[in-house]
């Protein structure tokens, strides 16, 4: 069961892409984005290059996660390497649809398959 302290249906995301790969310089990129669900930070997937959202619940203790992509809802939970149940949380529910993915547009590099990871 999801512990309640662990979900925060009313705050909304932090933006509309990874937090950490907007403030780089020269700006990072993603594959997926995922929404802290204790507290809205975006942050990339583990297949993305930097893997943001890991670091994000290794640097809080806020494991869970909910996926930030169109027509996905599906919880994780970081500790127990498992789906997990969820509240519906504060809209938006997922980036724009415009877009790309990978994204941002502009940052993402020719050749990015080959850096994801597995």
């Amino acid at each position: 069961m999801t512990e309640t302290r662990q979900l925060n249906p009313d705050i909304a995301p932090s933006g509309t892409g990874c937090v950490e790969c907007l403030a780089a310089n020269p700006p990072g990129w993603w594959f997926h984005l995922r929404r802290c669900a204790a507290c809205g930070h975006i942050g990339c997937c583990d297949s993305s290059p930097s893997q943001h959202a890991r670091a994000h619940w290794k640097d809080t203790g806020h494991h869970y996660i909910q996926s930030y992509e169109p027509d996905e809802d599906w919880f994780w939970n970081f500790e127990t390497n498992k789906y997990a149940a969820g509240a519906p949380l504060a809209p938006p529910v997922d980036h724009p649809p415009e877009q790309p993915v990978p994204g941002p547009a502009g940052a993402v590099p020719a050749d990015w398959v080959q850096y994801l990871h597995p």
